[in-house]
C-alpha cells in the first residue's frame, strides 16, 4: 500500500468514524431538543417513570396545595390532560394558579410529576410559543386587541383568562 493510499483511508476512518459519533448524538438528543412537554405530549410519549424532561402548561385553578416544608402540590394542563405536580423548595415570585409554568423533573412510579425546578412566566402577555399553539389547535385560543392573547372562555369555563388591561 502507498503513502497515498494510507493517506486516504485514514480519511476516509476518521470520517466515518466522525459521521457515526454524529450519528449517535443525534439521536440521544433527540427527544431532548423540545424545550419542553405538555401533558398531552408527555401521556402520548408514555415517558417511562425516572426519566427527566420538562413540562410545561397552565397551572390549574383551585389546584394549588401547600404543604409543611415547602412542599406544594398543582396541576398542571394544556386543555387536553392534567398532569399533578409535586414540588419542594421556594416557588418564583411570579407563580399562581392560571398561569404559565414550565417545571423539570421526573415522574414517579404513580404518574406524579416530581419537579425540581420550577419556572414562571415573566409578565401578563407571555406564554410559551408551544403551549399557545396547543391551545389555538384546540380552538381555546383567540387574539385580542392589539394582538395580546386571550384564552376562549367558550370552550371550558374552567381555563384561565389571558384578556389584555382595558387601560388605555
Amino acid at each position: 500500500m502507498t503513502r497515498k493510499q494510507r493517506r486516504m483511508t485514514m480519511i476516509g476512518g476518521a470520517l466515518a468514524v466522525l459521521a457515526i459519533a454524529a450519528g449517535l448524538v443525534l439521536n440521544a438528543l433527540r427527544d431532548s431538543i423540545v424545550f419542553f412537554s405538555t401533558p398531552t405530549m408527555a401521556a402520548e410519549k408514555k415517558i417511562p417513570a425516572g426519566q427527566r424532561f420538562r413540562l410545561g402548561g397552565m397551572v390549574e385553578q383551585g389546584s394549588l396545595q401547600r404543604g409543611d416544608n415547602l412542599a406544594v402540590s398543582f396541576k398542571v394542563s394544556d386543555g387536553g390532560a392534567t398532569l399533578p405536580v409535586n414540588f419542594k423548595g421556594i416557588l418564583p415570585d411570579l407563580f399562581r394558579e392560571g398561569q404559565g409554568v414550565v417545571a423539570e423533573g421526573a415522574l414517579d412510579g404513580q404518574g406524579v410529576f416530581k419537579a425540581d425546578t420550577v419556572l414562571a412566566k415573566h409578565d401578563e402577555t407571555y406564554m410559551p410559543k408551544e403551549v399557545a399553539d396547543a391551545l389555538k389547535k384546540q380552538g381555546r385560543w383567540k387574539e385580542g386587541e392589539g394582538g395580546k392573547p386571550v384564552v376562549s372562555q367558550e370552550t371550558s369555563s374552567a381555563k384561565p383568562s389571558m384578556a389584555p388591561s382595558m387601560t388605555q
